[in-house]
């Protein structure tokens, strides 16, 4: 069985190719839309500063309004992947959620926008964490 394309990518998120320079981008990009990653630790990470700067820069407080922003309505059924995250969450699509000041929320939202992504989940809560550590951090 082929693995999804975001994690044949290490970019779990699925996060579309700009000019961003993330840290552990692959020197190679083949694939002409998503970015590729070294490691699934580099992808996590640039998924978890994503979310982070849409509530520092854009103060998206609610699932609807980051998915809206992460997932738009032109490319994805939008009620589909707000209601499977939030049903993952525990969470109603307008409940205010703190990413920045809750770091067990951010690993919850970001495994929930994997899993919808890609289909499966091959990555610990270990994983998660490392990954949202070092996004706040702005480290490994």
């Amino acid at each position: 069985m082929t693995m999804p394309r975001g994690i044949r990518n290490n970019n779990p998120g699925n996060l579309r190719r700009s000019r961003d320079v993330w840290k552990g981008l692959s020197k190679e990009q083949a694939d002409p839309e998503f970015c590729q990653f070294i490691t699934a630790h580099d992808g996590l990470r640039a998924l978890a500063i994503v979310l982070l700067n849409y509530q520092k820069r854009h103060k998206l407080g609610t699932v609807r309004k980051i998915l809206t922003r992460f997932a738009p309505a032109s490319e994805n059924n939008l009620s589909a992947y707000i209601d499977s995250v939030c049903t993952r969450l525990g969470k109603w699509p307008d409940d205010q959620i703190d990413l920045m000041g809750n770091r067990q929320w951010l690993a919850d939202l970001m495994s929930a926008i994997v899993r919808h992504e890609n289909g499966i989940q091959p990555y610990s809560e270990t994983e998660y964490y490392r990954a949202v550590d070092a996004a706040i951090n702005r480290g490994e």
